[in-house]
């Protein structure tokens, strides 16, 4: 299994700051998880990739993002660490693979990209082989050729393209983008449906257009709990102690920083607030934080019994969940043994 971050900050943070130096960061993550447990795949080490925006605008440079990936382990490039501590960015999203649809390749590392647009995606679509050709058969051409790998991943972006009014433009509201996710997710359900596929989808997905995000924490089940997705908001996500201990600082109530995160990237618990299943998060230029229910087939309202009885199992066989509870069970361990934890 996969997981991501997403970094949107008013002002730029150094790479280094998310994806090498906390103890906790993603590309630890990727070899040693605490919270987030796979045990058919403890590594995600099938590649990794980044995807930034320029701080300052360069009309030479142009206003598309800068991707760099790799099929080497995150843990194990030495390249990634040294851009990491040179690069800064105010819109930053990271991801980390363990392969379970493509093949071990350049082209299906996420980030994902089409002009001004970043996508990525966390969980899996069920027997995609079962509707690949139907999907592919509804999209039109600057969608269909923009794929260049062999992922479920990939194909979703493409159809999350064929829902934009122009996929190429230069601007794209929040609005816009929200709208074309609920359509991709809609339209992946009704594929399944035709197909007569019953196994779940996990669809947690994220786009960003370097100045709005939208990203889904999503099942395609009334009965389960999905992926897990946290946020965290504040003024400062700073190093408080050696040894890469950080966490988010709130001095007042500006957010002037707002992280999503497929796993928490520190053991303070009042840092992260866990994201409902089928909610879609919306980050609007204003870093205001929208939280919209998915409200579809799969909709259990907050009232039902059934909201706080989705399964877990479904999610934790497949490494994509991890309890609240774990959280503050992993702090304790992590005070215990710090020096194992974040060497």
């Amino acid at each position: 299994m996969c997981r991501f971050v997403i970094y949107k900050g008013t002002s730029p943070v150094q790479l280094s700051h998310l994806l090498t130096r906390p103890c906790h960061s993603i590309i630890n993550q990727a070899f040693d998880s605490r919270l987030r447990l796979d045990r058919r795949r403890p590594m995600n080490g099938d590649g990794f990739g980044v995807g930034w925006y320029d701080s300052v605008y360069d009309e030479e440079l142009g206003s598309q993002p800068c991707i760099f990936t790799s099929v080497t382990p995150a843990w194990n490039n030495v390249n990634l660490t040294r851009l990491a501590e040179k690069i800064k960015s105010p819109m930053v999203f990271g991801h980390v693979r363990a392969t379970t649809a493509g093949s071990l390749s350049l082209d299906n590392c996420h980030p994902f990209v089409h002009g001004k647009l970043m996508f990525m995606h966390n969980g899996g679509i069920a027997d995609f082989q079962l509707i690949k050709r139907r999907l592919q058969n509804s999209l039109p051409d600057v969608a269909f050729n923009m794929v260049q790998g062999n992922t479920d991943s990939e194909w979703a972006f493409a159809l999350f393209l064929s829902h934009l009014p122009d996929p190429d433009a230069r601007v794209f509201s929040s609005v816009t983008l929200r709208k074309a996710m609920l359509a991709t997710i809609a339209s992946l359900n009704s594929f399944a449906a035709d197909a007569g596929i019953t196994e779940p989808s996990l669809m947690n997905f994220c786009v960003t257009d370097g100045e709005s995000v939208v990203a889904t924490r999503y099942i395609s089940s009334r009965k389960d709990e999905a992926a897990s997705l946290w946020f965290s908001s504040g003024t400062a996500f700073s190093e408080y102690a050696e040894g890469g201990h950080y966490k988010m600082s709130k001095a007042d109530k500006r957010e002037n920083i707002i992280m999503i995160a497929s796993e928490p990237l520190t053991f303070e618990r009042a840092d992260w607030m866990e994201i409902k299943t089928n909610t879609m998060v919306v980050i609007t230029p204003k870093m205001n934080l929208l939280q919209i229910p998915i409200m579809d087939q799969y909709y259990v309202p907050p009232s039902d019994p059934l909201a706080s009885a989705r399964a877990t199992e479904f999610a934790q066989e497949k490494g994509f969940l991890n309890p609240r509870k774990a959280l503050g069970a992993s702090k304790l361990s992590l005070h215990k043994s710090s020096r194992e934890v974040c060497c």
